[in-house]
């Protein structure tokens, strides 16, 4: 085995509850998982680094900018080491309080000492030296593109792994979104997230990180009977379909891609009535450009994106949920001592 190729590793624990300073609200952010384009079908390809889609980004980003929704934009190696790309993207921070993060593609992320695969396209697979190489190359690439260091973080696939916290508050990360709350990628030899509800909590080394789980809700009649009754009603053919159609329970995380509408403005009322205090939003930067992703094939697909944040933009404001640009995030996130050790 090569020394840099691990077994599949758990994801590190749920710490102590973050508790929300009260005047911060309810609040909702969306961050963009901003990465190259390749195929999604195929086997993950060390080559694949073409970023031509952030050309559709600015088109995107004002339509977000008009409606006074910030963005944060994870940016992964490929963006931040392609001019074209970094340079287009800083011009959309302009805006003041747009934002940049930082988004690991191992395969596409120096340095390559590993073997191209699944198990290791899991980033926490890795070893723990690896894994804080891959991040310094990559907070290196986007300082030298944005003239800043990341702060916020997110693995990709979700890979993260039991070191990667521990990484992340030594490399100077506050705020870490790499866990998908519900999901389980063991199938894959990924993290299972299955504990991970939607509520954020402190992380890392003396709790010094802010974890913020992507928003997944259970919905419908046996919500409330959640993973173990999903996992049970996976095991009978299209039995999630039927589940679904029958109104008797819905997984719906809070993103465009693959999640009717009608489902995510249930999903945010639900995390709403469940007390969630930030709302956690995402997609990939190339789904903006039709035929880079499964799920926008074409123009008709992409005027569907657009209205489906529309009807939820529309919703959050009546519900008066309002955005939070990253810097408030970063300064509530340090606002306290460090939490106490679970």
């Amino acid at each position: 085995m090569n020394p840099n190729d691990m077994p599949a590793a758990a994801a590190p624990p749920i710490g102590p509850r973050f508790d929300w300073p009260d005047t911060f609200g309810t609040r909702f952010a969306i961050m963009i998982d901003t990465e190259e384009e390749f195929d999604w079908s195929g086997p993950f390809n060390r080559d694949a680094r073409g970023v031509s889609a952030v050309r559709a980004l600015p088109d995107m980003h004002r339509r977000f900018a008009d409606r006074g929704v910030p963005l944060t934009y994870l940016v992964d190696h490929p963006i931040a080491s392609t001019p074209e790309a970094s340079e287009t993207i800083a011009a959309l921070l302009a805006d003041g309080v747009s934002a940049v993060g930082a988004h690991l593609h191992p395969w596409v992320n120096p340095p390559h000492l590993e073997t191209v695969s699944v198990a290791n396209s899991f980033a926490g697979n890795l070893s723990s030296s690896l894994e804080r190489a891959k991040l310094e190359a990559l907070g290196e690439a986007i300082l030298r593109g944005f003239g800043q260091q990341p702060r916020i973080f997110r693995a990709g696939r979700y890979g993260m792994g039991p070191a990667t916290h521990e990484t992340l508050a030594a490399l100077g990360y506050v705020i870490d979104t790499s866990m998908r709350a519900r999901f389980c990628y063991l199938g894959q030899h990924g993290p299972d997230f299955r504990h991970v509800d939607n509520h954020a909590f402190r992380a890392g080394p003396g709790g010094v990180l802010l974890e913020l789980p992507l928003t997944t809700v259970w919905t419908g009649a046996l919500r409330r009977a959640g993973a173990s009754l999903y996992d049970r009603v996976d095991r009978i053919p299209r039995g999630r379909g039927i589940a679904s159609r029958l109104g008797l329970l819905d997984r719906v995380s809070l993103t465009p891609e693959g999640v009717p509408v009608e489902q995510a403005l249930q999903a945010v009322d639900r995390a709403l009535a469940d007390g969630v205090r930030l709302l956690n939003f995402s997609f990939h930067s190339p789904t903006v450009q039709p035929g880079m992703t499964p799920y926008v094939r074409d123009a008709g697909d992409l005027r569907r994106f657009h209205a489906w944040w529309d009807a939820v933009l529309d919703l959050l404001a009546r519900r008066g949920v309002a955005p939070v640009p990253a810097a408030e995030l970063l300064a509530t996130a340090m606002r306290d001592p460090l939490a106490p050790a679970a």
